[in-house]
Protein backbone atom coordinates (compact mmCIF):
# COMPACT_ATOMS: atom_id res chain seq x y z
CA UNK A 1 0.00 0.00 0.00
CA UNK A 2 2.84 2.41 0.84
CA UNK A 3 3.84 3.30 -2.70
CA UNK A 4 7.37 4.68 -2.83
CA UNK A 5 8.91 2.99 0.15
CA UNK A 6 12.01 5.09 -0.16
CA UNK A 7 10.20 8.06 1.36
CA UNK A 8 8.82 6.08 4.28
CA UNK A 9 12.01 4.58 5.62
CA UNK A 10 14.82 5.92 3.43
CA UNK A 11 18.00 3.89 3.23
CA UNK A 12 21.22 5.80 3.84
CA UNK A 13 24.29 4.05 2.50
CA UNK A 14 22.14 0.94 1.99
CA UNK A 15 21.06 0.85 5.65
CA UNK A 16 17.36 1.14 6.45
CA UNK A 17 16.68 4.21 8.57
CA UNK A 18 14.73 3.62 11.79
CA UNK A 19 11.04 4.50 11.92
CA UNK A 20 10.72 7.58 14.14
CA UNK A 21 8.11 7.57 16.90
CA UNK A 22 7.45 10.61 19.10
CA UNK A 23 5.57 9.92 22.33
CA UNK A 24 3.71 12.57 24.31
CA UNK A 25 5.33 12.83 27.74
CA UNK A 26 3.80 14.10 30.99
CA UNK A 27 5.71 14.11 34.28
CA UNK A 28 2.68 12.59 36.05
CA UNK A 29 2.75 9.67 33.61
CA UNK A 30 6.43 8.77 33.43
CA UNK A 31 5.68 5.09 34.00
CA UNK A 32 2.99 5.10 31.28
CA UNK A 33 5.58 6.52 28.85
CA UNK A 34 8.16 3.86 29.79
CA UNK A 35 5.65 1.02 29.39
CA UNK A 36 4.36 2.41 26.07
CA UNK A 37 7.93 2.68 24.75
CA UNK A 38 8.79 -0.80 26.03
CA UNK A 39 5.69 -2.33 24.40
CA UNK A 40 6.64 -0.82 21.02
CA UNK A 41 10.32 -1.82 21.16
CA UNK A 42 9.66 -5.34 22.43
CA UNK A 43 7.40 -6.28 19.52
CA UNK A 44 9.00 -4.32 16.68
CA UNK A 45 10.65 -6.30 13.88
CA UNK A 46 12.00 -3.09 12.31
CA UNK A 47 14.45 -0.54 13.69
CA UNK A 48 12.61 2.22 15.57
CA UNK A 49 13.69 5.32 17.47
CA UNK A 50 11.31 6.38 20.26
CA UNK A 51 11.61 9.99 21.47
CA UNK A 52 9.57 11.56 24.28
CA UNK A 53 8.12 15.02 23.57
CA UNK A 54 9.00 16.75 26.84
CA UNK A 55 7.53 20.19 27.32
CA UNK A 56 10.28 21.31 29.71
CA UNK A 57 12.97 20.57 27.09
CA UNK A 58 11.02 22.32 24.33
CA UNK A 59 10.63 25.42 26.53
CA UNK A 60 14.33 25.39 27.38
CA UNK A 61 15.14 25.29 23.66
CA UNK A 62 12.74 28.13 22.85
CA UNK A 63 10.55 25.89 20.67
CA UNK A 64 7.48 25.93 22.91
CA UNK A 65 6.24 28.94 24.83
CA UNK A 66 2.44 28.91 24.91
CA UNK A 67 0.76 29.20 28.30
CA UNK A 68 -1.06 26.13 29.50
CA UNK A 69 -4.82 26.48 29.04
CA UNK A 70 -7.35 25.17 31.52
CA UNK A 71 -8.64 22.51 29.10
CA UNK A 72 -5.22 20.97 28.51
CA UNK A 73 -5.34 17.66 30.33
CA UNK A 74 -1.70 16.75 29.51
CA UNK A 75 1.60 18.52 28.93
CA UNK A 76 1.55 17.43 25.29
CA UNK A 77 -1.94 18.65 24.35
CA UNK A 78 -0.38 21.04 21.81
CA UNK A 79 3.31 20.11 21.63
CA UNK A 80 2.32 16.88 19.79
CA UNK A 81 1.82 18.95 16.63
CA UNK A 82 5.55 19.73 16.55
CA UNK A 83 6.15 16.17 15.27
CA UNK A 84 6.89 17.17 11.63
CA UNK A 85 9.16 19.99 12.87
CA UNK A 86 11.01 17.62 15.23
CA UNK A 87 11.42 15.19 12.31
CA UNK A 88 12.96 17.99 10.18
CA UNK A 89 9.96 17.85 7.81
CA UNK A 90 11.41 14.68 6.26
CA UNK A 91 9.95 11.21 5.64
CA UNK A 92 7.25 9.71 7.85
CA UNK A 93 7.09 9.80 11.63
CA UNK A 94 4.48 8.86 14.18
CA UNK A 95 3.09 10.66 17.18
CA UNK A 96 1.33 8.74 19.94
CA UNK A 97 0.03 9.60 23.42
CA UNK A 98 1.88 7.89 26.29
CA UNK A 99 -1.28 6.13 27.49
CA UNK A 100 -1.04 3.44 24.80
CA UNK A 101 -0.07 -0.21 25.09
CA UNK A 102 1.12 -1.86 21.86
CA UNK A 103 0.20 -5.50 21.37
CA UNK A 104 1.37 -5.89 17.75
CA UNK A 105 4.44 -5.24 15.62
CA UNK A 106 4.73 -1.55 14.68
CA UNK A 107 5.87 -2.71 11.22
CA UNK A 108 2.25 -3.67 10.48
CA UNK A 109 1.20 -0.08 11.13
CA UNK A 110 4.11 1.42 9.21
CA UNK A 111 3.24 -0.79 6.23
CA UNK A 112 -0.18 0.88 6.00
CA UNK A 113 1.49 4.17 5.09
CA UNK A 114 0.36 5.70 1.80
CA UNK A 115 2.33 8.67 0.49
CA UNK A 116 -0.72 10.34 -1.05
CA UNK A 117 -1.88 11.43 2.44
CA UNK A 118 -0.51 14.25 4.61
CA UNK A 119 -1.49 12.39 7.80
CA UNK A 120 -3.09 9.06 8.63
CA UNK A 121 -4.99 8.18 11.80
CA UNK A 122 -8.01 6.33 13.18
CA UNK A 123 -11.17 8.26 12.26
CA UNK A 124 -12.97 7.83 15.58
CA UNK A 125 -16.62 8.74 15.92
CA UNK A 126 -16.46 9.21 19.64
CA UNK A 127 -18.21 11.19 22.35
CA UNK A 128 -16.89 10.41 25.85
CA UNK A 129 -19.47 9.58 28.50
CA UNK A 130 -17.28 10.79 31.37
CA UNK A 131 -17.05 14.45 32.29
CA UNK A 132 -13.60 14.03 33.80
CA UNK A 133 -10.62 11.90 32.83
CA UNK A 134 -7.48 10.51 34.43
CA UNK A 135 -6.81 12.42 37.63
CA UNK A 136 -9.83 14.72 37.51
CA UNK A 137 -8.90 16.71 34.39
CA UNK A 138 -11.90 18.08 32.48
CA UNK A 139 -13.05 15.89 29.58
CA UNK A 140 -13.70 18.15 26.58
CA UNK A 141 -15.86 17.12 23.63
CA UNK A 142 -15.10 18.27 20.10
CA UNK A 143 -15.31 16.97 16.50
CA UNK A 144 -12.58 14.47 15.57
CA UNK A 145 -12.02 13.71 19.26
CA UNK A 146 -9.02 11.38 19.69
CA UNK A 147 -7.93 11.59 16.05
CA UNK A 148 -4.77 13.41 17.11
CA UNK A 149 -3.84 10.87 19.81
CA UNK A 150 -2.02 8.65 17.30
CA UNK A 151 -1.01 10.11 13.96
CA UNK A 152 1.25 9.01 11.16
CA UNK A 153 2.72 12.23 9.75
CA UNK A 154 4.00 12.56 6.21
CA UNK A 155 6.52 15.10 7.49
CA UNK A 156 7.74 16.07 4.02
CA UNK A 157 4.20 16.84 2.76
CA UNK A 158 4.02 20.54 1.74
CA UNK A 159 0.85 21.07 3.82
CA UNK A 160 2.60 19.95 7.03
CA UNK A 161 5.21 22.70 6.63
CA UNK A 162 2.50 24.88 8.21
CA UNK A 163 3.19 23.16 11.55
CA UNK A 164 5.99 25.47 12.64
CA UNK A 165 6.68 26.29 16.29
CA UNK A 166 4.98 29.66 15.65
CA UNK A 167 1.77 27.95 14.46
CA UNK A 168 1.76 25.34 17.23
CA UNK A 169 2.22 28.04 19.88
CA UNK A 170 -0.44 30.42 18.59
CA UNK A 171 -3.16 28.44 16.81
CA UNK A 172 -6.41 27.34 18.47
CA UNK A 173 -7.05 23.85 19.77
CA UNK A 174 -9.77 23.49 17.15
CA UNK A 175 -7.38 24.31 14.29
CA UNK A 176 -4.80 21.78 15.49
CA UNK A 177 -6.84 18.88 16.89
CA UNK A 178 -9.29 18.91 13.98
CA UNK A 179 -6.49 19.04 11.36
CA UNK A 180 -7.89 22.26 9.91
CA UNK A 181 -4.69 22.91 7.95
CA UNK A 182 -5.67 19.93 5.74
CA UNK A 183 -8.43 19.02 3.31
CA UNK A 184 -10.52 15.99 4.35
CA UNK A 185 -9.10 13.85 1.53
CA UNK A 186 -5.56 14.46 2.81
CA UNK A 187 -6.34 12.62 6.06
CA UNK A 188 -5.90 8.89 5.49
CA UNK A 189 -7.68 6.29 7.61
CA UNK A 190 -6.13 3.59 9.79
CA UNK A 191 -8.12 0.61 11.24
CA UNK A 192 -9.51 1.41 14.70
CA UNK A 193 -7.61 -1.50 16.28
CA UNK A 194 -4.47 0.70 16.18
CA UNK A 195 -6.11 3.23 18.52
CA UNK A 196 -8.51 0.98 20.41
CA UNK A 197 -10.29 3.17 22.95
CA UNK A 198 -10.60 1.38 26.27
CA UNK A 199 -14.20 1.60 27.48
CA UNK A 200 -15.49 2.59 24.03
CA UNK A 201 -14.36 0.26 21.24
CA UNK A 202 -15.48 -3.34 21.38
CA UNK A 203 -13.77 -6.55 20.34
CA UNK A 204 -16.20 -8.98 18.67
CA UNK A 205 -15.67 -12.63 19.57
CA UNK A 206 -14.49 -14.62 16.57
CA UNK A 207 -13.76 -11.48 14.52
CA UNK A 208 -9.98 -11.10 14.43
CA UNK A 209 -10.24 -7.72 12.67
CA UNK A 210 -11.61 -6.25 15.93
CA UNK A 211 -8.77 -7.49 18.17
CA UNK A 212 -6.85 -4.49 19.55
CA UNK A 213 -3.32 -3.98 18.25
CA UNK A 214 -2.80 -0.88 20.41
CA UNK A 215 -4.96 -0.13 23.46
CA UNK A 216 -5.53 3.53 24.29
CA UNK A 217 -6.37 4.10 27.96
CA UNK A 218 -7.90 7.46 27.12
CA UNK A 219 -10.08 7.75 30.25
CA UNK A 220 -7.17 6.92 32.55
CA UNK A 221 -4.90 3.89 32.89
CA UNK A 222 -3.89 1.53 35.72
CA UNK A 223 -0.98 3.83 36.65
CA UNK A 224 -3.67 6.05 38.23
CA UNK A 225 -5.17 4.65 41.43
CA UNK A 226 -8.73 5.43 40.30
CA UNK A 227 -8.30 3.37 37.10
CA UNK A 228 -6.62 0.27 38.55
CA UNK A 229 -9.58 -1.85 37.41
CA UNK A 230 -10.25 -0.45 33.96
CA UNK A 231 -10.71 -2.75 30.97
CA UNK A 232 -7.42 -4.38 29.84
CA UNK A 233 -5.75 -3.24 33.12
CA UNK A 234 -4.28 -6.74 33.50
CA UNK A 235 -2.47 -6.48 30.14
CA UNK A 236 -0.91 -3.14 31.05
CA UNK A 237 0.10 -4.31 34.55
CA UNK A 238 1.75 -7.43 33.10
CA UNK A 239 3.66 -5.28 30.60
CA UNK A 240 4.75 -3.00 33.45
CA UNK A 241 6.12 -6.02 35.35
CA UNK A 242 8.03 -7.16 32.24
CA UNK A 243 9.41 -3.65 31.74
CA UNK A 244 10.56 -3.41 35.37
CA UNK A 245 12.25 -6.83 35.22
CA UNK A 246 14.04 -5.85 32.03
CA UNK A 247 15.11 -2.48 33.46
CA UNK A 248 16.44 -4.20 36.61
CA UNK A 249 18.42 -6.71 34.53
CA UNK A 250 19.93 -3.86 32.51
CA UNK A 251 20.93 -1.83 35.55
CA UNK A 252 22.48 -4.91 37.19
CA UNK A 253 24.32 -5.63 33.94
CA UNK A 254 25.66 -2.08 33.87
CA UNK A 255 26.92 -2.38 37.44
CA UNK A 256 28.64 -5.70 36.79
Amino acid sequence: MGSCNGEIHPAVGGVEQPFRIFVGYDVREDLAYEVCRYSIMKRSSIPVVVTPIKQADLRKNGVYWRERGRFESTEFSFSRFLTPYLANYEGWAMFVDCDFLYLADIKELRDLIDNKFAVMCVHHDYTPKETTKMDGAVQTVYPRKNWSSMVLYNCGHPKNKVLTPETVNTQTGAFLHRFQWLEDDEIGSVPFVWNFLEGHNKSVEGDLTTLPKAIHYTRGGPWFEAWKNCEFADLWLKEMEDYKKEAKKKSEGNQA
